[in-house]
């Protein structure tokens, strides 16, 4: 038996309860992991999002570092005892499994509490900035809500990648911080308001890609402030305002893309097809210390309601990372 967190969800309220359960068996291409530490990651606790159906419970937890204690049949580039990260569900375990497709090996630059914040954020951000976004060494990119975990990770990625970064956020004091991670420019606002700072700051360019992890509410503004051949990603919307405009002759004449960003309807295959690209370009980044995840606390295994309480109110900067048993 094991230790676990499950969400029970009617479609309007969930509740979050710690329950013993049947410690899982791994098949052909999964690993058991020992959990050391698991991320916490704003989406899965909003309904929203609709990651939960109404009337179910299921465990939570999205990913995880740990120790490999059991290997499937047919997985060959693993052993028991390796140190592992990877996107797993029911992370907020004792015991969790892991897809062979869908591990990575640990950097042992990295404790595991930055092991546990680094591989659905940064896989995430990986998609956004490189598979689709397409960023070069000299542009600029803009983070709304650069504060956020997948702003933080975006901001230390595209510095690692050469860009030069702007962010926005309502906390002029998280953005003080962030300036000594990197960060060209803050601008303290949650309105749409930062056109003439972003125009200022480019030299009347523009930004070349923008990553909003805000939602409707500054989508015509990111759209104004992108330059020609501009991207925007569309990863999340916190400020829960799902419509906006948008300038079709701004589409049109500056040549612009927008894309989406989420892991809600793929297939487990096609959320494995960037590892390959993700370890080939950005592990080494983390092991040359160029990106790590920003951990801003660590909590108790059976706090978990105060980790989710912490980053509800909107109080971290970085990565909330809620501890292994002891």
């Amino acid at each position: 038996m094991m230790k676990s967190y499950w969400m029970q969800s009617d479609g309007v309220n969930a509740q979050i309860e710690l329950r013993e359960v049947e410690q899982p068996k791994p098949g052909p291409d999964q690993l058991l992991i020992r959990v050391k530490a698991a991320g916490l990651n704003r989406g899965e606790f909003i309904l929203g999002h609709g990651l939960h159906k109404a009337g179910t419970a299921k465990q939570i937890g999205m990913e995880a570092s740990g120790e490999v204690v059991a290997c499937g049949s047919a997985v060959t580039g693993f052993k028991v005892g390796d140190r592992v990260m990877g996107r797993c569900p029911g992370a907020f375990a004792e015991y969790a499994l892991m897809t062979e497709r869908e591990i990575m090996h640990a950097p042992k630059s990295l404790t595991w509490e930055q092991a546990a914040a680094l591989p659905l954020t940064s896989l995430v951000v990986f998609d956004m900035l490189v598979l689709q976004g397409h960023v070069k060494s000299g542009e600029w990119v803009l983070v709304t809500g650069v504060t956020s975990g997948v702003g933080v990770t975006a901001l230390a990625m595209a510095k690692a990648l050469g860009a030069k970064v702007i962010g926005t956020s309502g906390s002029q004091e998280k953005l003080d911080q962030l300036r000594e991670q990197g960060l060209d420019l803050g601008i303290c606002t949650r309105a749409p308001n930062f056109y003439d700072a972003v125009m200022k700051a480019t030299d009347g360019k523009g930004i070349d890609l923008v990553i909003n992890t805000v939602g409707g509410s500054v989508f015509a503004e990111c759209v104004r402030s992108m330059a020609f051949q501009g991207r925007l990603a569309t990863v999340g919307y916190v400020d829960g305002v799902l419509k906006a405009e948008i300038d079709i002759e701004a589409l049109h004449a500056k040549r612009l893309s927008l894309f989406g960003v989420s892991n809600k309807l793929r297939t487990p295959e096609q959320r494995a097809e960037s590892l390959p690209a993700f370890k080939k370009q950005i592990l080494p980044l983390v092991e040359a210390g160029q990106v790590t995840p920003m951990i801003y606390k660590t909590i108790p295994f059976e706090n978990l309601l105060e980790a989710k309480a912490m980053m509800d109110g909107n109080q971290h900067l970085g990565k909330i990372v809620l501890a292994g048993t002891p």
